[in-house]
């Protein structure tokens, strides 16, 4: 390592060549960590070039890094070879905003929070919304196609790009910013490079997509009985209310009872927490409407059964209260301490088979908690695996591949996902071979080769290094 930190400084200066601290060597949940190894931090698209051509002539391995808060190990890597973080941190610049055409440019180290102000800033919305907006990057959300909480309205990070800028694996730069809606001209790279996680290139700068800011949102908390009941209230507003809907969270009331034991800061509106709730946004232009329109819905559901509480936010404040219990349950669950995560999708009308079948299954391995939350939505759940009180996750963490590979199946079988929304980094990859379609592989590693013949490029990612 201190031939290869030596090599890079006589290159491209000190400057920009670090020794990596430990806050870039390990990923959020403290899983997955990576050898000690230089960290480089270019200024600008050119420099990202120079490096990338230089370690492709020296078969130096690249990690692309932006806010290093992937949950799925793309970050990071062990490996003897020789190897670099490339971080885009110095790569924050907002190069340009466009309210007539609502089109913002932004460069790949961009935080997500500062890109939603930029938008803010002239009465437009961003709307990729995250529990990490306020550290992960621009670069990495279209690495890995994030999803978040607005993807039923906006769609995921994919359908917000219009044009990106990259370097690829032989150090040439991919020129693609172009402000256009329609553009038929050949292969699609831009959405070749959007959830490739770095393996293909280093995305440096994006053309996104922004909208006029809402003038109406509504926030309301719906109790129903179970999750068939949930789809049924979404079917029915989603015919008397249509593409108002921002979101649509179902919530578990073990979320409640993480909330009330770890933090008690969250304010929880319910005096007897539901077994089943969800969180609905409502969102439109002046004159929508919404909360009567919404409150007109609800008479109906409440009448039917479908429904049997609702709370509609009196005031801003209050619908910050309601995102507050929803966006701290990862936080409680962190704090609880899992034994495993899973990040899963589902065709949104069998999720209810799911939910009901998988405690038994659970039930077969131990006293367990589940914790099952999510963006239903668009069909993706959080299903977490946690001790029973009073025990931590390290009691159980010889059970943690039995329960992947019990949830995985049965995800599989249903013809859903085991990767919603964080991708596949080098968590996954065993599970992308398994449960992959095996021709999309071949097809894969036919790109990764061509493209990046010397396996520069985040090396073990999302395809096994060979």
């Amino acid at each position: 390592m201190d031939k290869i930190f030596d090599i890079l400084v006589s290159k491209f200066g000190s400057d920009l060549i670090s020794l990596a601290e430990k806050s870039y060597l390990e990923e959020p949940r403290g899983r997955y960590k990576s050898n000690p190894m230089p960290v480089i931090k270019p200024q600008n698209t050119k420099q990202v070039s120079e490096i990338i051509c230089f370690c492709n002539e020296n078969n130096i391995g690249v990690i692309p890094y932006a806010g290093g808060t992937g949950l799925v190990g793309g970050q990071t890597v062990k490996s003897e070879k020789d190897m670099v973080l490339l971080s885009v941190e110095r790569m924050q610049s907002i190069r340009n905003v466009l309210p007539d055409e609502n089109i913002i440019i932004v460069e790949a180290g961009a935080i997500l929070e500062n890109v939603q102000q930029a938008a803010n800033d002239i009465d437009r919305l961003f709307p990729l919304a995250l529990a990490s907006q306020g550290s992960c990057r621009i670069g990495g959300n279209l690495a890995t196609n994030a999803g978040g909480v607005q993807v039923l309205r906006y769609g995921n990070t994919r359908d917000l790009c219009l044009g990106l800028e990259a370097v690829l694996p032989d150090g040439s730069i991919l020129n693609g910013l172009k402000r256009l809606r329609k553009d038929n001209t050949g292969y699609d790279l831009r959405n070749l490079l959007i959830g490739s996680e770095g393996t293909l290139g280093i995305i440096t700068a994006a053309c996104l997509k922004i909208f006029p800011k809402p003038k109406e949102t509504v926030t309301s908390l719906l109790v129903v009985s179970n999750p068939n009941a949930a789809i049924k209230v979404l079917a029915e507003l989603q015919s008397k209310l249509d593409s108002s809907i921002t979101a649509f969270e179902l919530i578990h009331k073990q979320s409640y009872n993480f909330l009330l034991e770890v933090c008690p800061y969250v304010k929880i509106p319910f005096d007897d927490c539901p077994e089943w709730s969800i969180l609905i946004e409502l969102s439109g232009g002046e004159g929508a409407n919404l909360e009567n329109r919404l409150l007109e819905s609800l008479e109906g559901l409440l009448n039917h059964g479908m429904v049997s509480n609702a709370l509609v936010a009196q005031s801003e404040k209050q619908a910050k209260e309601f995102w507050d219990l929803r966006e701290n349950i990862p936080e409680a669950n962190r704090r609880i301490g899992s034994i495993s995560n899973h990040d899963i999708s589902l065709p949104v009308s069998l999720i209810p088979r799911f939910i009901k079948e998988m405690p038994t299954y659970m039930a077969s391995l131990g006293d367990l908690r589940i914790n099952c939350f999510g963006h239903l939505g668009d069909g993706n759940l959080h299903y977490n695996i946690f001790p029973p009180f009073g025990k931590t996750k390290d009691d159980y963490v010889h059970l943690r591949e039995e329960i992947k590979t019990i949830i995985h199946d049965k995800i599989n079988d249903l013809g859903g996902s085991v990767s919603a929304e964080h991708g596949i980094g080098r968590l996954k990859v065993g599970d992308l071979e398994k449960y992959g379609d095996p021709v999309k592989l071949i097809a894969m590693r036919a790109i990764k080769n061509a493209m990046d013949p010397n396996g520069i490029m985040n090396p073990g990612a999302v395809l096994r290094e060979k």
